[in-house]
């Protein structure tokens, strides 16, 4: 596990990269925010391709220090999930209401509720369609939930 200081020089907020002709929200190497592993890939937070947003899975973990929250709280780790995705279609350009897929990952079915409660709130009239898998671990083993989503961005929103 990272320190706090370690996990904000590692994810400090990079610019969007465009590569491929879309564009990559929050750049990051997964050699910075796993030091604990060997890995070396390059990856971002979202992609946006022409309309549509795609938010990589989120996780109970503060985006900008990649410290783990909510641990032991599968209820937590899904509020700080739903708070990434909100924060991560914004920059993108999108929002919350414009939100067309959601996948739900637990590693126990005994969270379910929590989490799916907890997504409820922040998707309350948006109607998003929802698929939740039960897993046998995510990357890290403090993890109990992990969301990712799909929306589009309006082309009247559209800069």
């Amino acid at each position: 596990m990272t320190s706090t200081n370690e996990g904000r020089r590692a994810n400090a907020v990079k610019a969007p990269v465009v590569a491929g002709g879309h564009t990559r929200i929050r750049p990051f190497n997964t050699r910075d925010t796993y030091p604990e592993q060997n890995l070396d890939n390059d990856l971002c937070q979202a992609v946006v391709a022409g309309d549509t947003v795609y938010v990589r899975g989120q996780i109970g973990q503060d985006l900008d220090t990649s410290e783990s929250v909510g641990i032991g709280d599968a209820e937590a780790q899904a509020e700080q999930a739903m708070a990434n995705i909100k924060m991560l279609l914004e920059e993108a350009g999108s929002r919350m209401e414009h939100l067309v897929k959601l996948t739900i990952y637990l590693i126990d079915p005994r969270y379910r509720e929590a989490v799916y409660r907890t997504v409820g709130r922040w998707t309350n009239g948006v109607h998003p369609i929802s698929t939740g898998l039960v897993v046998s671990a995510l990357a890290r083993p403090e993890w109990l939930c992990e969301i990712d989503a799909v929306a589009v961005i309006p082309g009247e929103e559209r800069a």
